[in-house]
């Protein structure tokens, strides 16, 4: 269903039963696949990829074969940057905004006024809150929870798999992070498969997360820890 403001530009291909809210701006050789659901006020520019269905690869562990899955939504006022590909059965809350070459796979939530940044990637089954900042090339591995206002740095790398991919016994002990409340990660750390970190806790740039981070503490090294609390004019509920 296409509303009379709905701009599209050239070279578009739109799906079968695709919905379109009010003042949407679709911008050239723009894909967006069968059913997905576009909000008001949406802005998708040039060569993004919505609703697209994930590939499996015969050695895959963490994509299953999908018969079906739900459309794609994008609600209301989001932006969706340059050649970014969003999944299908990936939930984009209003306000969200997704900046050029960002990567959001299957069955991903992301909360309102989020910012994806340029290169992003969030894999499968992830849940990412509301007034999150991902910067610029940060990896979200499959079955991660970010709760709301968390950071992440530039270059931040989460991992899922104590196996390194090897031996049957890492099938069904996948286990991703998980990011409280306000929590930080600064550039370059990078946090082992199940750690987590608390509410408002702090990685520094370039550590490794080999344990559990506690709530308002600040952690570094290599491996991580603590150095000493958060101050507390860094408190969210102080901001």
């Amino acid at each position: 269903m296409m509303n009379q403001n709905v701009r599209i530009g050239q070279h578009a291909v739109i799906g079968e039963n695709v919905t379109f809210g009010e003042d949407v701006v679709i911008g050239h050789h723009v894909v967006i696949y069968d059913g997905t659901i576009i909000g008001n006020q949406v802005v998708i520019h040039d060569h993004a990829i919505i609703g697209k269905k994930p590939m499996k690869a015969h050695n895959s562990s963490t994509t299953t074969n999908h018969v079906y899955l739900l459309p794609a939504i994008i609600a209301d006022r989001c932006i969706i940057g340059s050649s970014s590909v969003i999944y299908a059965n990936a939930f984009m809350e209003n306000d969200v905004f997704v900046a050029d070459l960002a990567t959001i796979r299957e069955r991903v939530v992301i909360g309102e006024k989020t910012i994806i940044g340029r290169g992003v990637a969030v894999e499968n089954d992830c849940t990412i809150g509301a007034n999150c900042k991902l910067e610029t090339n940060c990896y979200i591995c499959a079955f991660s929870t970010l709760e709301d206002d968390v950071f992440v740095a530039p270059c931040v790398v989460t991992t899922n798999d104590n196996y390194l991919g090897r031996t049957k016994e890492r099938f069904g002990k996948f286990k991703g992070v998980t990011i409280k409340k306000g929590g930080r990660i600064g550039a370059n750390a990078t946090i082992l498969p199940g750690k987590i970190i608390e509410e408002e806790g702090v990685v520094a740039a370039g550590s490794i997360v080999t344990k559990d981070v506690k709530s308002k503490e600040l952690v570094a090294g290599s491996p991580a820890h603590k150095i000493r609390e958060v101050p507390p004019e860094q408190w969210l509920e102080n901001q």
